[in-house]
């Protein structure tokens, strides 16, 4: 198993700089593992997560890649295959109920409960095919995460919210119509590199939190681990600046606010008096 960065001395169970130095890190390389980056934010959800928790969900997509069946070639192989290992004899899947909850967001916990988000799944589906062998990729399609196979010019679909139901392309039609009353657009059939999956699943965190003032502590961690990703919505900064004043941290979170104005004041200067103003409001709190 890897090792784990050091903290600077702080126990393993409280050292959150430590797992935020290897995310960062982890984000950055040449090739960044979508395994070990969601299990990073779960160890940031949950402080009681030690590293034998991460390994033993590493072990655990090992050993699901360890039951499927040799000499798979076909992509319609695979999503079959997969669907009678992890859809069927396993159980995962999802339900509504699921979008309600925190740790349907989170690897390690979709590993245990078997439930989760659509993209949780996926990225279930597609570290036990990976690690198989399997010619797999995630697909963002709006409002609905799902997964594909083969040459993406002529793809295989599969959707492991659905317990790896095979999807025809007026399937994914209708679920891109469902969500956004727009037509599938041939861009939306990209494969997603695994930082796009990250910073989907950290988005998806943050508006589960947004509507819960008494999670403003996940919404706060959500952004600042976005804000590590190499590529980010230039507003986080402005959405992490906000999050600081709720939370009463008024001069960190005016400060902030100034440092994104000065950023924005070349393009949107009306916006950037609007938010300098916030600012200074922010500091009028401490009166």
């Amino acid at each position: 198993m890897r090792p784990r960065p050091s903290g600077g001395g702080v126990s393993e169970v409280t050292d959150v700089t430590g797992w935020r130095r290897e995310f960062a890190q982890e984000a950055r390389a040449r090739r960044p593992d979508l395994a070990r980056l969601c299990l990073l934010i779960g160890a940031e959800a949950d402080p009681t997560v030690a590293e034998a928790d991460l390994d033993a969900a590493e072990i655990e997509l090992d050993r699901l890649a360890g039951e499927l069946p040799y000499g798979i070639r076909d992509p319609e192989e695979w999503v079959a295959a997969l669907a009678r290992l992890l859809g069927g004899r396993y159980g995962f899947q999802g339900v509504p109920a699921d979008y309600q909850r925190l740790e349907s967001s989170l690897l390690h916990e979709v590993l245990k409960r078997r439930r989760g988000l659509p993209i949780l799944l996926s990225v279930v589906w597609m570290e036990v095919a990976r690690r198989a062998g399997a010619p797999v990729y995630g697909l963002g399609l709006p409002g609905h995460f799902v997964i594909g196979f083969g040459d993406p010019s002529a793809q295989v679909l599969a959707d492991p919210f659905a317990g790896g139901r095979a999807m025809t392309g007026i399937d994914a039609e209708l679920l891109v119509a469902g969500a956004t009353g727009e037509p599938l657009e041939p861009s939306m059939l990209r494969p997603a590199d695994p930082l796009e999956i990250v910073l989907r699943i950290l988005n998806n965190i943050r508006a589960w939190a947004t509507p819960r003032p008494e999670r403003s502590a996940v919404a706060l961690w959500a952004v600042e681990l976005s804000l590590l990703l190499p590529s980010h919505p230039a507003r986080l900064r402005y959405e992490h600046a906000e999050l600081l004043v709720q939370r009463g941290e008024f001069l960190a979170g005016a400060a902030e606010m100034e440092a994104y104005a000065s950023v924005v004041a070349a393009v949107e200067p009306s916006a950037a008096a609007t938010i300098r103003n916030r600012a200074q409001a922010a500091r009028a709190l401490l009166n």
